[in-house]
C-alpha cells in the first residue's frame, strides 16, 4: 500500500504483511521539547534488485541535501534537486514535496519552511524534514524521512549546513555500499557513531537490551 505516497488504512484496502515486500512506516509523536516526523523503509527478506538500488538512491539524495553547504538566504527550492540527483541519474524520480518545516506544539506541517517556491529562504534555526522517495505503483514505495536543523557551517565565510537530529538507522539490508561514494560512506559512519552516542546509554538506562543490541548491530560501520 506504501506505493501511495499518500496511504489512508481502511477494511478494504489493509493486509498482512510479510517478509516479502517492502514496509514504509511514516511515524511521529508530539513531546514536550518538540514534534517527529520519522519515515523508515526496511525490507525483512530478500529485497530484489531494483528495490535494492531504488532505496540506496533515495538514501543517497538524503544524505547528498543533509551534507549540503550552502550561503545564507538561500531559498530551499534552489538546493532541493540534490535530493533527486541520484534518482534522476537513472530516470526515477518521485512526485510530492522534498520537505517541511516542523512545528512544536503546532502543525506536524509547518507553514513556510521548506524546499518549494513559495517557501521563505532558510536561516539558522529552521527545522525541516527532508524526505525523498520513490513509488512504483501496485509494487512498492520507500520514503527516508529525517528532521534537520539549518545550523551555521564551519566554513571560512558564514555558510550554512543541516543537523539531522532524528536518531534512526537505516535499513542496511537495502544498501547497496557498492553505488555510495566515499564521503557518503563517511557521512553514514559519522551518523551512526552519533545515533550509538546518544541513544545506546538511554536504552541501556532502561534496561532495554533486546533493543540496544538491535541498535549495536544496525549501527556497525
Amino acid at each position: 500500500n506504501a506505493a501511495l505516497a499518500h496511504y489512508s488504512p481502511s477494511n478494504g484496502s489493509s493486509r498482512t504483511l510479510s517478509v516479502d515486500e517492502m514496509y514504509l512506516a511514516d511515524t511521529g509523536g508530539q513531546y514536550l521539547d518538540g514534534t517527529t516526523d520519522i519515515t523508515r523503509t526496511v525490507h525483512w527478506g530478500t529485497p530484489t534488485p531494483l528495490q535494492k538500488e531504488a532505496y540506496t538512491r533515495v538514501l543517497m539524495g538524503n544524505i547528498d541535501l543533509s551534507r549540503l553547504v550552502f550561503p545564507p538566504n538561500t531559498a530551499g527550492r534552489t538546493v532541493e534537486s540534490f535530493a533527486r540527483r541520484a534518482l534522476w541519474d537513472v530516470g526515477l524520480n518521485y512526485g510530492h514535496g522534498t520537505g517541511h518545516g516542523i512545528g512544536n506544539f503546532l502543525s506536524v506541517h509547518e507553514w513556510p519552511v521548506g524546499f518549494q517556491s513559495n517557501n521563505v529562504p532558510l536561516a539558522a534555526g529552521m527545522f525541516t524534514s527532508i524526505e525523498p522517495g520513490y513509488y512504483r505503483d501496485g509494487e512498492f514505495g520507500i520514503r527516508i524521512e529525517d528532521i534537520a536543523l539549518v545550523v551555521e557551517a564551519q566554513t571560512k565565510e558564514p555558510f550554512l549546513t543541516f543537523e539531522v537530529v532524528s536518531l534512526v538507522p537505516y535499513d542496511r539490508n537495502l544498501i547497496d555500499v557498492s553505488l555510495l561514494s566515499q564521503e557518503q560512506i563517511q557521512y553514514l559512519n559519522a551518523y551512526y557513531e552519533t545515533i550509538r552516542a546518544r541513544v545506546g546509554p538511554e536504552l541501556q538506562r532502561q534496561q532495554l537490551e533486546e533493543e540496544f543490541h538491535w541498535l549495536q548491530r544496525s549501527t556497525e560501520p
